[in-house]
């Protein structure tokens, strides 16, 4: 089945008491929607449809002609930001999964689950969930009797409800991913009721999941097993908090793979980098951008490789290394700054 992803990158991130937009903002060494760009790209070979505002000039110049663009104006909620990639995406694709331009840590795997189930269960919708904490401002994930997923409840709404205590103990809360039977989306975006949101009116997607309930067409939700996921920025402090998220997970995987982190709360390894086995990286180690670094190499500490390939058995002590090439066995003076 041909698949369309839609991006939603329209707000502006006011809480950034930023000049430029939030999802321009880099974290894991790239803008953080370039992450959800080179997810969808290695998904779909349609080019990922990018619902911007008004000053999305900068992710237009970021992405050029690999990307679709509709621009919101109106900035009425995420049903209306899904709505308008209609015209670009009716007939072309038979799944479209929508997801947030704030969120970079989303796997190409996770997505690719909720296409095969939809695929698999033919159902109008499948989601992505996540357990999280009772404090949490996520939409709560409401089940049946027989688990069957009844609708998504957002947290001003369950306050209002008699059973407000129970329904806020619900862990199952909503991620805001989503992947539709197309023609299903498109025959049914447009019959989304307009609410009372915090800044004015808005369509919210999530009132899908009800309208498939309503309509006999099945939800279906995966839980993620990776909390990280669901990370959001929206402010300088979640920034933060995505940022070592990212960094915990590439060190963990280079762990996993045969390399010696010393500190790994004080490196920090993009996510396009290479390392060979056997390699030791000590602390105050930065390795940067498309850096590659070979096998038996000893890195740090106080190390920032940016943009730089690295040898088998290299050994560089306090030193910056930014565009160079070092040959295998090369052995880089302490305090030295090598650029190509």
């Amino acid at each position: 089945m041909t698949l369309a992803i839609v991006i939603l990158a329209a707000g502006h991130g006011s809480r950034m008491l930023s000049k430029k937009q939030k999802i321009l903002h880099e974290v894991g060494g790239k803008p953080m929607v370039q992450h959800l760009f080179d997810t969808a790209v290695s998904l779909t070979s349609i080019p990922p449809v990018l619902i911007i505002g008004k000053g999305g000039d900068g992710v237009k110049q970021l992405f050029g002609n690999r990307a679709q663009y509709v621009v919101q104006s109106e900035l009425l909620g995420t049903g209306h930001a899904t709505q308008m990639a209609k015209p670009l995406l009716d007939g072309q694709a038979e799944q479209v999964i929508v997801t947030y331009a704030d969120m970079p840590l989303l796997q190409a795997a996770t997505l690719g689950r909720l296409a095969d189930l939809q695929r698999e269960t033919k159902v109008s919708v499948t989601m992505l969930s996540v357990l999280g904490s009772l404090e949490s401002s996520f939409g709560r994930v409401v089940r049946n009797e027989n688990s069957r997923v009844t609708e998504i409840l957002e947290v001003a709404q369950a306050k209002k409800r008699p059973n407000a205590a129970e329904l806020l103990a619900i862990p199952e809360q909503n991620v805001g991913v989503y992947c539709f039977a197309a023609d299903w989306l498109w025959a049914n975006v447009g019959k989304l009721p307009l609410r009372q949101a915090r800044n004015g009116q808005e369509y919210y997607l999530t009132d899908m999941i009800e309208l498939a309930v309503q309509q006999n067409r099945g939800v279906e939700a995966i839980v993620t097993d990776d909390a990280d996921e669901c990370l959001g920025a929206g402010t300088r402090a979640e920034m933060v908090a995505v940022e070592k998220a990212f960094r915990r997970r590439a060190n963990n995987r280079w762990l996993a793979q045969g390399v010696t982190i010393v500190d790994p709360d004080s490196t920090y390894i993009d996510p396009d980098v290479t390392i060979g086995q056997d390699t030791i990286i000590w602390p105050n180690s930065y390795l940067q951008g498309q850096t590659t670094v070979g096998q038996d190499c000893i890195i740090g500490p106080n190390t920032i490789l940016r943009n730089a390939a690295v040898g088998d058995n290299c050994h560089i002590e306090q030193a910056v290394i930014e565009g160079a090439k070092l040959a295998a066995g090369t052995a880089v003076a302490p305090f030295s700054i090598v650029k190509a």
